[in-house]
C-alpha cells in the first residue's frame, strides 16, 4: 500500500548561502523515506546549473531558455539522485523515475506506472520521480495538449512537480499529500507571517470553494516560472475530489513534525 506521496520544490532543496546543495535537507529526507513512500522530487535542473558553474566558472550559454533548461537537468539528474541514495537506508533500493505529461494521459502509461509503483512497495524499494526535462519538449506538449482539449479529454500538463505529485497521489489512492516549500504552508497574505492557515476542512465541496477563496491571495513563487501557492491550491483539487488529505508545510522543519502537526503546516481534507 502506498501511504505517502511527498514532493519537494528546487529552491528548497538548495543552500542559498553558499549556492551549493543543502545536504542538511538530503539528510533529513532520505533518513525518513521507506517503502509505501513515493517521493515527487525538483532540483535537476538548478542543481544542474550550479554544478555546471562551478566547473566552468559561468553559466551554460544556448539559443533558448528552455535549451539550457534541458542541459542543465541532464547535468543535475544524477546528481539529485546520487545525493539521495547516500542518505537513504542503505537497505531499501531507490528507483528513479522520470515521467512527462503523455505517461498520465494514456491509460495503458498509467497502468504501468502505478503497477510499477505498487511493486516497489513489496520489493522494498522506494520511487523518486521527476519530471523529465531533459527530454520534454515544450512546442510539442502544447500541441499534443491541444489535440485533447479538441477532443473533449481530460488531460494533465504536469508542467510543475506539485502537479506531477498531485497526480501520481490520484493514481496510487495515496492517503496523504505531503508538499514542502520553503514556507510553513499557504498565507492569506504572504507578506503577513501570521496569516498562516493552518486548516482548510469542512465537505469536500466546502473545502473546494474556500481553496477558491484562499486562491485570490496566493501570489509569489520562490524561484522564476513557478506558481507559488496558487498553483498548488489549483493543482490539489482532484485530490480533495477523492478523499486524500492534503498537508503543505516547510522543509525546515522535521518532516514527522510537518505530518503530525507539531510544526506549523496547512492541513486540507474534505469529507
Amino acid at each position: 500500500m502506498i501511504e505517502i506521496v511527498g514532493k519537494i520544490g528546487s529552491m528548497a532543496l538548495i543552500d542559498e548561502k553558499h549556492k551549493d546543495i543543502d545536504y542538511n535537507k538530503f539528510a533529513m529526507i532520505g533518513h525518513w523515506l521507506r517503502p509505501g513512500i513515493v517521493w515527487v522530487t525538483s532540483g535537476a535542473v538548478e542543481i544542474g546549473r550550479l554544478d555546471y558553474v562551478r566547473r566552468h566558472g559561468k553559466e551554460a550559454t544556448s539559443a533558448t531558455a528552455d535549451e539550457l533548461k534541458t542541459d542543465y537537468s541532464a547535468e543535475g539528474q544524477a546528481i539529485l539522485m546520487e545525493t539521495y541514495r547516500r542518505f537513504v537506508n542503505p537497505n531499501y533500493s531507490l528507483r528513479q523515475v522520470l515521467v512527462e505529461h503523455d505517461h498520465f494521459n494514456n491509460e495503458v502509461s498509467r497502468s504501468h506506472i502505478l503497477s510499477m509503483l505498487r511493486r516497489a512497495v513489496t520489493q522494498g524499494a522506494i520511487p523518486v520521480i521527476n519530471y523529465n526535462d531533459a527530454v520534454a519538449v515544450e512546442e510539442l506538449r502544447k500541441t499534443e495538449i491541444a489535440t485533447l482539449e479538441a477532443e473533449g479529454k481530460s488531460h494533465v500538463e504536469l508542467v510543475d512537480n506539485d502537479e506531477t505529485a498531485a497526480q501520481t497521489a490520484l493514481l496510487t489512492g495515496a492517503k496523504t499529500l505531503l508538499i514542502l516549500t520553503k514556507l510553513d504552508g499557504v498565507y492569506r497574505d504572504i507578506n503577513d507571517p501570521g496569516s498562516l492557515i493552518t486548516e482548510i476542512t469542512g465537505t469536500k465541496e466546502e473545502v473546494l470553494n474556500k481553496i477558491e477563496e484562499y486562491k485570490k491571495g496566493c501570489h509569489g513563487a520562490s524561484r522564476k516560472g513557478a506558481n507559488g501557492a496558487f498553483a498548488k491550491l489549483e493543482y490539489i483539487k482532484p485530490c480533495i475530489k477523492a478523499g486524500i488529505e492534503v498537508i503543505i508545510g516547510s522543509s525546515n522543519h522535521d518532516i514527522r513534525k510537518v505530518l503530525s502537526g507539531e510544526s506549523p503546516r496547512t492541513y486540507i481534507k474534505g469529507v
